[in-house]
């Protein structure tokens, strides 16, 4: 299995998250997608990046086993390695979300410059209830959606619903599922048939609004997961019993 499809042409590039059903990112995988991300930001006249998945989830995460300490700074590492090249392309960047985006999922379409929603699609970050949290989206999400969604995204676990989302602001389009092709074909049409040249002027304005986060605030939230949480006892505690199919004890009340 390649576990990442890329396909370009008529300066639109399509990267396939390709592991169903639930598309989750161990550290194979998180390796194979930052390459084929590299091999798409060498390539000139691009005007969009469309990022989709096969299966019916978008994106269900980063696998548990590989945030356990023994390979978890590494792990993010190669994660965020990949928001990194998102953040920078050049080109306008487009989650195409069929299914579930949760965990490590959310974080690559807050990454993403649109995204498009399935009406089946959902949203979440419940890294809270195994006692971590989400470097990226700690950064991210609260500039995406109104701050006391983000908050209550990340301090409970809250899912949002396809409609949620465009409502808060982390999708623009919802489509129901049947239609979800046409209207993500739409989309790239409507951007693919504009000059590549003035799209990527027109994102290099928008990012010196400042708005977006920066690759360096995803750097300083990993090293503070690395040096603050990662060997705590509730971190790994949490992390374990839900390979263990079990509920947590937490050393420090809950």
């Amino acid at each position: 299995m390649a576990l990442v499809d890329v396909q370009v042409a008529k300066g639109v590039a399509r990267v396939v998250l390709d592991r169903p059903p639930l598309n989750v990112i161990d550290l194979g995988m998180a390796g194979t997608l930052a390459e084929a991300l590299e091999d798409v930001r060498s390539r000139p006249g691009l005007s969009l990046l469309l990022l989709e998945a096969r299966g019916k989830a978008f994106c269900a995460g980063v696998d548990v086993r590989d945030h356990l300490p023994d390979r978890g700074e590494e792990m993010l590492h190669e994660f965020h390695r990949i928001c990194r090249l998102l953040l920078e392309m050049e080109c306008v960047v487009v989650a195409a979300v069929q299914g579930p985006a949760l965990g490590g999922g959310c974080e690559l379409v807050q990454v993403c410059d649109l995204a498009v929603a399935s009406s089946r699609a959902v949203f979440g970050q419940p890294e809270i209830k195994l006692g971590v949290f989400p470097p990226v989206a700690a950064v991210a999400l609260p500039r995406i959606v109104p701050p006391q969604i983000a908050r209550d995204m990340l301090f409970t676990g809250r899912i949002l619903s396809a409609e949620e989302a465009r409502q808060a602001g982390l999708v623009s389009r919802v489509a129901e599922e049947k239609e979800f092709p046409a209207v993500v074909e739409k989309l790239v049409g409507e951007i693919g048939s504009l000059s590549a040249s003035s799209v990527r002027l027109t994102k290099r304005a928008i990012r010196r609004a400042g708005n977006r986060i920066e690759p360096a605030e995803i750097d300083a939230a990993e090293r503070f997961y690395v040096e603050e949480l990662m060997n705590t006892p509730d971190a790994i505690e949490g992390l374990k019993a839900f390979l263990e199919k079990r509920l947590p004890a937490w050393t420090q009340g809950g």
